[in-house]
């Protein structure tokens, strides 16, 4: 055996020895009365401190659980910022203007001396055939805009819909001031398509308001083609006109 390997084995025996005269060493020193005392305080410290610990980890989850709270806060008001730019620079043309109508009287024509005459009501006129009320389409809402299907609306916009309702509006008010026309003060092309109106009428558009292609082409100056007709589809979905097929016309029928 070479010399290093006893030197080794003498120093292993020896740290062994040292430790089992600690270990004596220390238990001696716990029964001793004083040492019980220091050891019992320092047993109610460990405790303290376990206990500041647990609060403290408890404390750490709650600050954590806290900053993910504000941070889908904070990306909650960075979409709705987004939004509201969004339709900052978006406003749709087809807002209801508010009109306020105000009487106003001048002092001086209360002050003047002449007496106010007071006009008897006539007899009232029955409202003509041009003067009846046309129904037309509704623009769409925001809210309803955001409830079609994507795959539905593919790239439109919620004002190019709305755009398009215009038109056929347009298409149905030109349309029905014809047929509200006396037929006297027609021109021969008024007259024609009075009958061509009349022709496309059948008993399910009876009472209804309703335009075919060639009424679009004819009043506006709109495209009849897929994007238009993708556009009706979802008017339908919108439920703000429906189809009657027949002699091989469509007819789209104001809801």
């Amino acid at each position: 055996m070479a010399s290093s390997d006893l030197d080794q084995i003498c120093f292993h025996i020896s740290e062994k020895i040292g430790n089992i005269k600690k270990s004596l060493s220390l238990r001696n020193c716990g029964q001793e009365p004083n040492s019980k005392t220091i050891l019992n305080k320092i047993g109610d410290e460990i405790l303290v401190i376990n206990e500041l610990l647990n609060k403290l980890e408890l404390e750490i989850q709650f600050q954590e659980q806290t900053t993910n709270s504000l941070k889908e806060l904070c990306a909650s008001l960075e979409e709705d910022y987004k939004d509201v730019e969004h339709l900052k620079e978006n406003i749709p043309p087809h807002l209801p203007q508010v009109t306020v109508t105000q009487n106003s009287v001048n002092v001086s024509d209360l002050d003047s001396e002449e007496p106010v005459k007071v006009e008897e009501p006539g007899v009232t006129k029955k409202p003509s055939k041009e003067q009846r009320n046309i129904k037309e389409m509704p623009f769409i809402t925001s809210e309803e805009f955001n409830g079609i299907p994507a795959y539905m609306k593919s790239r439109l916009t919620y004002c190019q819909i709305n755009d398009v309702i215009k038109e056929i509006n347009k298409a149905v008010v030109s349309k029905y001031k014809i047929l509200h026309q006396p037929k006297k003060s027609m021109s021969s092309v008024a007259r024609n398509l009075y009958h061509r109106f009349i022709d496309e009428e059948t008993k399910d558009t009876k009472g209804h308001y309703f335009v075919v292609e060639a009424d679009i082409k004819e009043f506006t100056a709109l495209k009849v083609d897929k994007r238009f007709h993708v556009i009706l589809n979802i008017l339908r979905h919108c439920r703000r006109l429906s189809e009657v097929r027949g002699g091989g016309l469509t007819r789209y029928v104001i809801t």
